[in-house]
């Protein structure tokens, strides 16, 4: 059956099930630190809704060096605690990838990333400027098949909508954070996420939960009269 959250305007259809950024493997990025820390976190995301997570570790190869190898042996880690705790719930793995010269060298080599879904691949970039390697980045993953997401484009300081524009026209897609929902990160941040929002320009919700106060965020934005507007727009997470 399905579950209805209702405004006086609008209704959602369905309900968010699956989050496809977080950082829920511990002691490998900034994210949560210890296996009951993880436990902690997921099962409060539970208690929002969720009953699916792809977790995204960082892969940055100058702070977070991660390895293929080293998120799936740690998702497994995670996986047999949470069956330990009698928790029923689906997490997989894949990344979120730092645009650096390190993640160009991979594209062109061939090495597998981690994806999900319909070979998804998540990316994102310096917070400040666009990278002088972007549009070459996105050119090389597309020919080698991967489907781009941004992650959270609100957050990105040389983001505007003409530059949203030209990178969906490139085949990218947009993944945006619920805490910017509620200003969580900023103002200015907030309204770049109405906008994209407003533009019908989003593909994805996240969470990008950290930790057990961002959990608690994302919960809150669920709130917000523009999630309700996300939600009624054809969201790829309802098809993972």
């Amino acid at each position: 059956m399905l579950s209805f959250f209702k405004s006086k305007t609008e209704t959602i259809a369905y309900p968010l099930l699956a989050d496809i950024h977080s950082h829920l493997l511990p002691g490998i990025d900034d994210g949560v630190k210890t296996l009951e820390e993880s436990y902690e976190v997921i099962t409060q995301l539970m208690e929002s809704g969720y009953t699916r997570f792809i977790t995204t570790p960082h892969v940055m190869s100058d702070r977070y060096p991660n390895t293929s190898e080293i998120i799936l042996s740690k998702l497994e880690e995670v996986r047999l605690f949470l069956k330990e705790k009698n928790v029923q719930v689906k997490i997989e793995a894949a990344a979120e990838y730092y645009l650096d010269e390190s993640l160009m060298e991979k594209i062109e080599s061939g090495e597998p990333l981690l994806t999900f879904g319909k070979n998804y691949l998540l990316f994102e970039t310096n917070f400040i400027s666009e990278p002088f390697v972007l549009k070459d980045f996105i050119f090389k993953a597309s020919s080698a098949g991967y489907k781009l997401i941004m992650a959270h484009p609100e957050r990105y300081v040389y983001m505007n909508l003409e530059k949203a524009a030209d990178l969906r026209d490139r085949g990218v897609m947009f993944q945006i954070n619920l805490p910017s929902l509620v200003g969580f990160y900023s103002r200015p941040i907030q309204k770049m996420a109405y906008q994209l929002i407003d533009k019908g320009w989003i593909e994805f919700l996240g969470t990008d939960c950290h930790t057990m106060n961002q959990a608690k965020v994302a919960d809150k934005a669920k709130k917000n009269k523009y999630f309700i507007k996300a939600m009624n727009l054809p969201l790829l997470n309802h098809n993972l």
